[in-house]
C-alpha cells in the first residue's frame, strides 16, 4: 500500500523512525533588488515574520522586494526633483555655491529617504 506522500505524487526521506516529506520552495523569479528591497527584507524579518514567510514560500519574495525597490526608485527621483525646485535648488545656485547645494541637496535627500522609509518600506 502506498503512503499518502506517493499517492499525491511526493517523495519522503526516512529520519529515524519517521517519514519527512521532501518539501521544495516554488522557484522565484530572478529579478534585482537594491537598497530599497533590502531595507524592505530585513524589516520583514524582524517585524512581520508572518508575512516574510507567507511571502518566502509562495515564491513570490523576490519579486514583492523588486516591487518595492521600483517603486521606492521612481518615488525617490520625484520627490528629490520637486523638493529641490521647491526650496529653489537650482543648477545656478549649484555653480554659484557648490557647498550649499550640496549641503541643501543633501538635506532634501535625508527627508525624501525618511519619508520613503516610513510611507512604503517599512509599512
Amino acid at each position: 500500500m502506498k503512503s499518502l506522500f506517493e499517492q499525491i505524487g511526493s517523495t519522503h526521506t526516512q529520519q529515524g523512525d519517521y517519514y519527512l516529506p521532501d518539501l521544495k520552495l516554488p522557484p522565484e523569479e530572478e529579478r534585482p533588488v537594491g537598497v530599497w528591497g533590502q531595507r524592505r527584507l530585513r524589516y520583514l524579518r524582524e517585524h512581520r515574520p508572518i508575512l516574510y514567510t507567507n511571502l518566502k514560500t509562495s515564491g513570490q519574495l523576490r519579486s514583492h522586494l523588486a516591487d518595492i525597490e521600483k517603486q521606492a526608485n521612481a518615488l525617490f527621483l520625484r520627490l528629490v526633483k520637486d523638493y529641490a525646485a521647491f526650496e529653489d535648488v537650482t543648477e545656478q545656485l549649484k555653480a554659484e555655491q557648490p557647498m550649499e547645494w550640496v549641503r541643501r541637496m543633501n538635506g532634501i535627500k535625508a527627508r525624501v529617504t525618511e519619508a520613503i522609509n516610513s510611507q512604503l518600506v517599512l509599512v
